[in-house]
């Protein structure tokens, strides 16, 4: 069969270039290896993580919040099966909405592990075992990433866990251990947390979240050992551990080089994530991965050192995100077309779904010191709002950096009540090369979350913010 393009892998990066290329005219196949489409993020990721997250903080509010506002209950429980069944449902109302759009826009889609005969011919293996091949003039790889694994470290899948088996416990644990301290451990273990499990983050680096402005870190640590519990060892490199029964235990060396050790009923092992790239026949088309982190190489268009292959999303440099996978998906798509697409890697906003909610985009305060580049800043509190103070969500902050000379916005970055809705806005300004003046001149409707972006623009601009 003759396609003008293939896609392997329906993640949103492959389902996003399918439907576009779709949409361009072009005659489209996507084939993925599991029996329902989405990927990572629909199936085992964004999308069911953020149902767990919804849920446990409705729990939270409920047990410890809901009194404030004069709603007293009593007898309050988790029904984890409830909880975890809503969860799949979420799950599935998005992959059916998948098939939906592929059937719309006349997208044919193949169930199977595909991997290269040729450039121009990809080999689709079913469940089965049976075989067939099809073409196309264009092949787009967007097979995503894996849960990276420590090789002292076993996952057992029962004891010892990765993010995926982490989305489907049927019961809250005593002690959870959480190795890493980045975007998927500090989700993760918000939801056990806040549903009464003890927590304790193990992280390597010196803070959490070390790829983010250092100053959100430090707030979210602060909050969440306020609010949760949270316990967090710093600094801490872990050596090995082991599961017996229905105990974890979890070695590690501390700051000094000493010997310590949890014990616990689960531990997720959440380090980071790796491209997923086995089995595609790369050598078969002469595409050689990257020594370091065993990612696809691209050009500036997204194409392999193989004419007509593209790559996107998490086999390819850059982070590992969503969104930006289905930047990517498009650009691919238009480039494929015709068109002079673009992306500016540095307008990817980055968001974390704790809460409160933490986003960031453009450049942090370690990067522009890095650079030698003069720049002013300005921060508001959310204590300070009014909106905050009427739902109760005062922690956090808005933290704007702008250049010195020209005022121009250089990164936004935020901790507090719907960040992660809010950072739009300071993406939008960012893409449009806005002042920090320009933000403090447009008005925002009172009394709303986002007026704290507004006023730490104001105290960018000659510390003149009006609500603190």
């Amino acid at each position: 069969m003759q396609y003008d393009v293939i896609v392997i892998g329906s993640g949103p990066g492959g389902y996003v270039a399918a439907i576009r290329c779709a949409q361009l005219g072009l005659k489209t196949a996507v084939i993925e290896k599991y029996n329902t489409f989405g990927g990572t993020c629909l199936n085992v990721g964004c999308i069911p993580s953020k149902a767990l997250l919804d849920s446990s903080e409705h729990y939270h509010n409920a047990a410890h919040h809901f009194g404030t506002h004069g709603i007293n209950l009593s007898n309050l429980k988790v029904d984890m099966k409830q909880m975890i069944a809503r969860k799949n449902d979420v799950i599935a109302q998005n992959v059916a909405g998948i098939a939906f759009l592929f059937k719309k826009n006349k997208i044919d889609s193949f169930i199977g592990v595909g991997s290269f005969v040729d450039k121009n011919t990809v080999n689709i293996t079913k469940n089965d075992g049976k075989t067939e091949q099809i073409s196309g003039k264009h092949v787009i790889i967007a097979t995503g990433s894996k849960p990276t694994a420590l090789p002292f470290l076993p996952v057992d899948k029962k004891r010892i866990i990765t993010s995926t088996e982490a989305l489907t416990l049927t019961e809250v644990p005593n002690h959870l251990i959480v190795i890493g301290g980045g975007v998927i451990g500090l989700e993760l273990g918000s939801v056990y947390a806040r549903l009464g499990a003890k927590v304790s983050v193990i992280e390597y680096e010196k803070s959490i979240l070390p790829t983010m402005d250092g100053s959100l870190g430090k707030e979210l640590q602060r909050v969440l050992k306020k609010t949760l519990g949270v316990e967090f060892y710093l600094g801490h490199k872990v050596t090995g551990g082991s599961a017996k029964g229905k105990k974890v235990t979890i070695a590690a060396e501390d700051p000094k080089g000493q010997p310590v050790k949890w014990e616990g009923d689960y531990c997720i092992v959440a380090v980071g994530r790796t491209a997923y790239t086995e089995g595609l026949g790369l050598e078969n088309v002469g595409i050689q991965l990257e020594e370091r982190g065993k990612k696809i190489p691209v050009n500036e268009h997204l194409e392999t050192s193989a004419p007509g292959i593209y790559a996107i999303g998490d086999v390819i440099k850059g982070a590992m995100l969503a969104h930006k996978a289905e930047d990517e998906g498009v650009l691919v798509a238009e480039h494929i077309a015709g068109q002079k697409p673009h992306i500016d890697y540095n307008l990817i906003p980055g968001v974390v779904y704790t809460w409160p909610e933490v986003a960031s985009v453009g450049k942090t305060e370690e990067q522009l010191k890095a650079e030698g580049r003069t720049y002013k800043t300005g921060s508001f509190p959310f204590k300070a709002s009014g909106r905050a103070k009427a739902s109760g969500d005062t922690d956090g902050f808005v933290k704007v950096l702008a250049d010195t000379e020209t005022d121009e916005v250089l990164g936004v970055h935020m901790i507090g009540p719907r960040a992660a809705d809010m950072i739009a806005e300071a993406t939008v300004a960012m893409e449009y090369r806005a002042s920090a003046e320009d933000i403090a001149r447009i008005c925002h409707a009172h009394p709303t979350f986002t007026e704290a972006f507004r006023e730490a623009s104001l105290a960018a601009t000659a510390n003149r913010a009006i609500h603190i």
